[in-house]
């Protein structure tokens, strides 16, 4: 059963700003906890996080995970102020509660913890 667990994670993947913009509005309206990851094609340590974010996102159902790529959407990158990848950010209400940079698993998983509920 295990190497099915990535077929119910599911990490969100906008590749245009406006359908980012939409999506970002909407989910202002709900309660839950979004997490968007900042990475770039070319970024080593991004890839490192990916399956952690496929395991988070397996484990975390009541999460949204994005994964945003700072190339395509440079506007949206600037609007969050992220300067280092891979940067997450945490947001509930269209509103930042935490920013992890880097290869941090631990605290990333800590501040899902913290902000979920």
């Amino acid at each position: 059963m295990g190497s099915n667990l990535f077929n119910y994670s599911h990490v969100l993947t906008f590749h245009s700003t406006a359908k980012w913009n939409a999506h970002f509005e909407a989910f202002k309206e709900t309660n839950k906890l979004m997490v968007i990851d900042f990475s770039a094609k070319w970024c080593g340590p991004c890839k490192l996080m990916d399956p952690i974010m496929k395991d988070f996102a397996a484990k975390y159902t009541d999460v949204e995970f994005i994964k945003l790529d700072v190339d395509e959407l440079m506007g949206v990158s600037q609007t969050f102020q992220v300067h280092s990848l891979p940067t997450f950010i945490l947001t509930k209400k269209g509103k930042i509660v935490e920013k992890v940079v880097g290869v941090r698993k631990e605290e990333l998983q800590r501040m899902i913890e913290k902000h979920r509920n």
